[in-house]
């Protein structure tokens, strides 16, 4: 039997459908613009987002890290949550590549920040202090069980950032997800971000990109910076092809990760030796705690990874798993028992 991958929605292929756009798709150059399949994408993107334009981008990680640069310059302060995917996960590039420096202040539990701690980290006009410039939210957030964030927070946040001069950049790498959890037009947890990105190759099944968007002046500014970065490609049409096929496709069926998430989730928290609160499950990112004195974290983990479950550990006792595309019901039950199992001692 194959094993059963619950590492990250990163681990998706592209679909058949995918697979047949790419090998059809119209290419050009897209670095002069003038690729077919790239601008039909971008279009898209735009008009989904409620944005005027957008831009393909190789990763999350690049598409993120563009738009701090195009929003800010050397020398000043990004607001950001201390558990933000920019600030752990994305190998310090505003700082190494920007000189920005992020202000981190504490997620809630639920992914948010709260308004009055954004409001204490807006520097106030002093020669000692950098300037406040971007404030960054994470949606869903992934280190808090995938949270989605709801329109009403959204839309505080980006009043707060207006009433003090200030822009927003929304990394909304599974926008998708919580918009489906919500049961919502994507365009409500976006209306209020000058810029955001998202993810082709996570729940969406595409094998690479990412998609930034953005007024047209902004995104004309995070052209060039896309090009310092060196994320300037040429036939990019084979990547697009599978992101249209993503975004026309791909998107309605992610209520099943969140079921199978679910499923999960509600089986782990009945497992003697494992923590876990259900009902923080909301998307397709299910975090879980060995309480058990029984067995050491690394031996629990390489356990289950020798019997076919490949998840990821996050903290000293702390795990992770991630639904997606290619996880099917069976595939949940058949974990919980391996888990079960090996938490028996069998």
């Amino acid at each position: 039997m194959p094993d059963i991958d619950l590492r990250s929605d990163t681990v998706t292929l592209p679909t058949q459908a995918m697979k047949e756009a790419i090998f059809n798709a119209k290419l050009g150059d897209d670095v002069f613009s003038d690729d077919p399949t790239t601008i039909h994408l971008e279009k898209k993107a735009a008009e989904i987002m409620g944005k005027e334009t957008a831009l393909l981008v190789p990763s999350g990680t690049m598409g993120n890290l563009i738009c701090v640069l195009t929003h800010c310059s050397r020398g000043v302060e990004v607001i950001l949550g201390d558990k933000a995917h920019q600030f752990l996960n994305e190998a310090g590039g505003m700082s190494a590549a920007g000189g920005i420096h992020p202000h981190t202040i504490p997620n809630q539990p639920d992914g948010t920040l709260k308004l009055e701690d954004i409001k204490a980290a807006i520097r106030g006009d002093n020669e000692h202090y950098s300037r406040t410039r971007l404030i960054c939210i994470e949606n869903t957030h992934n280190y808090c069980n995938g949270s989605p964030l709801t329109p009403d927070y959204m839309d505080e946040v980006a009043e707060l950032a207006k009433h003090h001069g200030l822009s927003v950049h929304l990394d909304g790498s599974r926008i998708f997800n919580a918009a489906t959890a919500l049961g919502l037009d994507v365009r409500e947890l976006t209306r209020g971000a000058d810029s955001l990105t998202f993810c082709l190759s996570k729940g969406l099944s595409g094998p690479i990109g990412s998609v930034v968007c953005g007024s047209e002046e902004f995104i004309s500014e995070a052209r060039r910076n896309r090009k310092v970065l060196g994320g300037g490609m040429r036939q990019t049409g084979i990547i697009a092809a599978a992101g249209n096929v993503a975004l026309e496709r791909m998107v309605e069926r992610l209520s099943e990760d969140h079921m199978n998430a679910r499923r999960l989730a509600e089986g782990i928290s009945r497992i003697p030796g494992l923590s876990i609160e259900p009902e923080r499950i909301k998307t397709n990112i299910v975090y879980f705690e060995l309480v058990s004195d029984r067995m050491p974290a690394d031996e629990f983990l390489n356990k289950i990874i020798n019997r076919g479950i490949k998840f990821l550990r996050t903290g000293t006792s702390r795990f992770r798993m991630v639904t997606h595309h290619g996880i099917v019901t069976g595939d949940i039950d058949k974990t919980l028992d391996i888990m079960a199992e090996v938490m028996k001692g069998l």
